[in-house]
């Protein structure tokens, strides 16, 4: 059997499990903060919101080496948050697979926050006051009205945030590093395997794992956004 059509090795198996666990982590930190600044932008005015809408969106313009070796300034060891955190509570995340999940958490933000942002700020406001008049307490209005009118954008988010997360290199490389088995996401395995004068069948097998999962997530987001739009009632 040609190299190329060859199963995936043990190797390969891990690197795209730790890829699966690594995004999905990134996910359940990145979503709740994307939401809170989602609805800080949407619904705020303040003095200083363009510089917040800047902050948030500073890593779609930066290196990601950039945004890594920020990182591991301000959460190595040696880092204001990262000493606090293993003096403290023993917690280590450069080098370390929660490392890897910050990382691509913090690169997929911007992805993930912006079509919260628009959907938010797309929902009738007329419908939330009118729940309001009627006695429904604040975050029942969210429940009820603001958050399943805005699902289908918060749900495209969060497939965006997670396919980026999946095939975050630059942070995670130099932030994390690229440790076996601990922070050798599929990306830094393709990057790897590369070096090897005989790795470019397998870089080309991860390639197309990576790919494959990126199209399923995007085909389940638009599958739930459909299902979405159909249970709506028309006007």
């Amino acid at each position: 059997m040609p190299p190329l059509f060859e199963p995936l090795s043990s190797f390969e198996i891990e690197a795209a499990l730790l890829s699966l666990k690594v995004a999905g982590a990134a996910m359940l930190v990145t979503a709740p903060l994307a939401l809170g600044l989602a609805w800080l932008l949407a619904r705020g005015s303040f003095p200083g919101k363009w510089m917040v809408e800047t902050l948030v969106n500073l890593p779609l313009v930066l290196p990601p080496v950039v945004t890594g070796l920020v990182l591991l300034m301000l959460f190595g060891v040696r880092g204001p948050i990262g000493g606090w955190l293993h003096d403290v509570f023993g917690v280590t995340l450069a080098f370390h697979w929660t490392g890897a999940a910050l990382a691509a958490g913090i690169m997929a933000l911007p992805l993930v926050a912006r079509p919260m942002r628009l959907s938010l700020e797309g929902v009738d406001r007329g419908l939330e006051q009118a729940a309001s008049s009627l006695g429904a307490p604040p975050w029942h209005v969210f429940a009820r009205i603001t958050l399943p009118l805005a699902a289908p954008g918060m749900i495209a988010g969060l497939v965006l945030g997670f396919a980026r997360a999946f095939g975050e290199f630059g942070a995670t490389v130099t932030f994390a590093g690229a440790i076996p088995g601990e922070t050798q996401t599929l990306p830094v395995a393709i990057y790897a395997t590369l070096q090897r004068a005989d790795g470019e069948p397998a870089a080309i097998r991860l390639a197309v794992v990576s790919v494959a999962v990126c199209v399923l997530a995007l085909v389940l987001a638009e599958w739930t956004n459909r299902r979405s739009l159909r249970g709506r009632p028309r006007a």
